[in-house]
């Protein structure tokens, strides 16, 4: 079991709340336990680091995203399968990665904005409606939902690992994982 030739990139796109980082981080276990080199590029990890001057307008992201998007091809080109959950909520800036990275494969963690804000695992819908957050996605800045992802996986009605089983299982049909 294993990575065939070279590496690849699932990139996590939803709404904040809709999974993407649960997912995510499950499916690094996955491909680990497969024995493949993984690395998890998360927004909230990644963003200090490649973008601490970043705030959230549609310029910042693309900028941040973009940046991402080249540490991913990086990573890819030398066999590393990255997992990254990102809003990511423009598809210009998604199209462009998808260019630069080339094995790309994009999974919408699809769910319903109210379920979303239900949720608020971070708080950050509770803290946009109280007017101490600006460019919200979903709220105030949009999320332009992917028109052709690979993979899409309802938060709202499948448990994570439902979720992860779909996505391995569109690897292993694209044969960018073994068995």
């Amino acid at each position: 079991m294993g990575c065939l030739e070279k590496g690849f990139v699932v990139w996590l796109t939803g709404l904040p709340g809709s999974g993407k980082s649960t997912i995510g981080k499950r499916l690094v276990e996955r491909l680990r336990m497969m024995g493949l080199k993984v690395e998890y590029l998360d927004g909230d990890l990644v963003r200090p680091w490649l973008s601490p001057e970043a705030g959230f307008t549609r310029e910042d992201r693309t900028r941040h995203l973009t940046r991402v998007a080249f540490v991913s091809h990086l990573l890819a080109r030398n066999g590393v399968a990255v997992v990254a959950a990102f809003v990511s909520p423009y598809r210009d800036v998604r199209r462009r990665a998808r260019e630069l990275i080339g094995d790309f494969i994009e999974v919408y963690v699809k769910c319903p904005l109210e379920v979303c804000m239900e949720r608020d695992p971070k708080g950050l819908y509770r803290r946009a409606l109280a007017g101490e957050i600006k460019h919200m996605t979903g709220l105030d800045d949009p999320y332009e939902e992917p028109l052709n992802p690979e993979v899409v996986v309802d938060t709202s009605v499948m448990d994570v690992d439902t979720c992860v089983d779909k996505i391995v299982s569109y690897l292993r049909g694209a044969g960018y994982i073994d068995g």
